[in-house]
């Protein structure tokens, strides 16, 4: 007679460890872009006037609206005394205009100290060859179509979008201007920043 043996079921918890396991690391991922995002958050929050940024990498790649790729950092070392960007949230927009043609109406002052201006925004390379030729902008416009550059300078918004304002910064990576504010403002902070650094000529009148 031969004995029939019961089979042992099998048993689940592997199983069940397994999938335990895999919610961990999901957990354990999602953990890390939270965290990634919140310190990347706080290191935009932290930027102010006064402090020195490491240039090399800052922001990531950009172009300008003639398609040509550089870096906030390539800009400074091309620079004479540092860099000023104006950001706009959308070219030729009757506000983003207005900001545009102001820095366009003083740039042989705000450029008399060996500062080298540039317009900041998330459009296209084309929108702002656009913007460019028809208001004859003397100055380059820069293209940031993912925001690295705004968003690491703290003037993108959520969950898209660009916040007007302007930042400079000199040879050294010390942040000389970071702030919000309308197409007066802007230039007005300008106006300031340069009568606090005059050039080694004197600076020039304002027009």
């Amino acid at each position: 007679m031969v004995e029939l043996r019961k089979r042992k079921a099998p048993i689940q918890l592997p199983v069940a460890e397994k999938r335990t396991r895999k919610g961990q690391r999901s957990a354990t991922a999602s953990k890390r872009v939270s965290d990634e995002k919140e310190l990347s958050i706080i290191s935009e929050e932290v930027l102010k006037v006064g402090n020195k940024i490491v240039l090399d990498g800052f922001g990531g790649e950009i172009e300008t609206n003639d398609g040509i790729k550089t870096t906030l950092n390539k800009l400074v070392d091309e620079s004479k005394s540092g860099v000023v960007l104006f950001t706009y949230p959308r070219a030729s927009t009757p506000g983003c205009t207005k900001q545009a043609c102001m820095f366009r109406d003083n740039y042989d002052h705000l450029t008399s100290t060996g500062f080298s201006i540039y317009g900041l925004s998330a459009d296209s390379p084309r929108a702002n060859t656009t913007f460019k030729t028809k208001q004859s902008l003397p100055y380059p416009l820069l293209c940031d179509t993912a925001s690295t550059l705004i968003g690491a300078l703290g003037f993108k918004k959520t969950p898209k979008g660009t916040t007007r304002g302007i930042f400079a910064v000199d040879k050294e990576g010390t942040i000389l201007l970071l702030q919000s504010g309308g197409p007066d403002a802007t230039v007005q902070a300008m106006r300031q920043l340069i009568a606090r650094n005059p050039s080694s000529n004197g600076s020039e009148s304002g027009v």
